[in-house]
């Protein structure tokens, strides 16, 4: 930054400095264009005559020679380069170049003048305008004078010293500038960029240590690309801790769940090895119930795991797979499966048609969860019913319900309800409802159902109905 502002001053100093000059030349030049009137000349016809080579004496007496010499230098200056001075003219000659000889040759072609900067016979810098005599004596006419140039001259010593303390001026200043701006901008640049060093250094952190709990510090009424970017960062570290958590504690929860039927089959197990290594077989009736204890602990682990593994699905993988599939077709297909497994129950239905956007799969295992829910706490020959009006899926059992205090904690994963932990099932079943009805935009929720019971409720928004598909 501080080379764009010292490009930036340089190229105003500098542009400055020619414009000035510009200017002080032009004035100059406007000077001697009007220096070389006739009353100025009135001598020049009789130095014509002599052309002296030297500057004629200064003179007391009264004649045309003027008593103290102008500040100007007049010249005259023939094509084969002779000079000669005007008697008011200053007492030195501007030397001749190739420009003035030319200028004197075309003269009695009414050449064009030309200006440019010399030097005296002193060495003094001098503004040169060298143009055709031509001179008026009224009421004599205009006499043109052909191989003679006037040459008409100003000192150049106070514009150039004028030139010159600018230049200095302009100098100093600009290195003043540059010198300020280069602090001020170091300043502004470390005042900039602490956030960016302390969003750094967060990173690095949590990159080095995968502590995610640490959080930049901002302030409240910032509201620049680097707050928001900070806010961004503490917003992300926020949610990957949550997941992290989350994650642990499925793990830890998945572990305990997990050791309860590990225990008992590998219980049941070696009670049947141990029969089989000592030689003395068990009961029939022990060994049947030993193996159906088996099967029930291996149907139990394997529900355990399909839970975990639909929990673990990450939210790419089932955007995949949504479509709009019929919820009344879902529902249908649910209650095949839960008249299987509770063929003592009554279980009515009624079914409107209703279209929702969701993973066809994920959806009836939802369904088929709250289904089982029903199955597994109706007394026996008890009724489920279910209805499916303008998009709301109702399942109502005639159970014991479900007390008040445990309302909120229904779709946690892992809890059960403590008169329930006698029963099958692992904990998961309405958590993976509630994660599946959310993502398809729905809500779901239990409560006591009127007379006695529970009822569950599933709001699933609805669907352009798809076309008909073509044989």
């Amino acid at each position: 930054m501080a080379a764009a502002v010292a490009f930036a001053v340089a190229a105003v100093s500098v542009s400055c400095w020619f414009v000035v000059r510009g200017k002080l030349y032009e004035e100059l030049d406007n000077e001697l264009a009007a220096a070389q009137s006739p009353q100025r000349l009135a001598t020049v016809e009789a130095v014509l005559t002599a052309c002296p080579q030297e500057p004629p004496p200064l003179s007391n007496n009264g004649d045309n020679i003027i008593k103290q010499p102008d500040v100007y230098y007049l010249q005259l200056v023939r094509a084969d380069g002779t000079r000669c001075l005007a008697p008011n003219s200053r007492r030195e000659f501007v030397k001749v170049s190739e420009k003035d000889e030319q200028v004197a040759r075309d003269a009695a072609s009414d050449g064009a003048g030309i200006y440019r900067n010399g030097t005296d016979s002193k060495g003094n810098p001098v503004r040169v305008l060298t143009l055709p005599l031509l001179i008026r004596q009224p009421p004599a006419p205009e006499t043109v004078y052909p191989d003679t140039a006037l040459l008409v001259a100003l000192p150049l010593e106070d514009t150039q010293k004028t030139l010159s303390d600018l230049a200095l001026l302009l100098l100093v200043v600009s290195g003043i500038g540059v010198v300020l701006s280069g602090v001020a901008g170091r300043a502004v640049a470390r005042t900039g960029l602490t956030p960016v060093d302390r969003l750094t250094e967060t990173v690095e952190h949590v990159a080095r240590t995968e502590d995610l709990t640490v959080r930049i510090p901002l302030d409240d009424d910032s509201d620049d690309e680097i707050a928001r970017l900070s806010r961004s960062f503490n917003s992300m570290t926020t949610a990957l801790a949550s997941s992290k958590a989350l994650q642990q504690q499925l793990i830890a929860d998945a572990g305990h769940e997990l050791r309860t039927p590990l225990t008992s089959l590998r219980t049941n197990i070696e009670l049947l090895t141990r029969s089989e290594e000592t030689g003395r077989p068990l009961p029939e009736a022990d060994r049947k119930a030993l193996l159906a204890s088996v099967k029930a602990q291996m149907t139990e682990l394997a529900a355990l795991i399909g839970d975990l593994q639909e929990l673990s699905r990450s939210e790419g993988q089932r955007g995949e797979r949504v479509q709009v599939v019929s919820l009344a077709d879902t529902v249908e297909s649910a209650l095949r499966r839960a008249r299987l497994r509770g063929p003592e129950l009554t279980i009515t239905a009624d079914l409107q048609p209703w279209y929702a956007r969701a993973e066809p799969a994920a959806l009836e295992r939802a369904i088929v969860n709250i289904l089982d829910n029903a199955v597994k706490f109706s007394p026996e020959g008890g009724t489920i019913e279910v209805v499916l009006h303008n998009g709301v899926l109702t399942v109502r059992d005639h159970g014991p319900g479900i007390p008040a205090e445990e309302l909120p904690y229904v779709f946690d994963r892992f809890w059960r309800s403590p008169s329930a932990r006698a029963l099958p099932g692992s904990g998961l079943g309405l958590s993976i409802v509630v994660r599946t009805v959310h993502q398809a935009g729905g809500v779901v929720t239990l409560d006591h159902a009127p007379g006695g019971g529970t009822v569950a409720t599933v709001r699933l928004p609805g669907a352009p109905t798809p076309p008909p598909e073509t044989p």
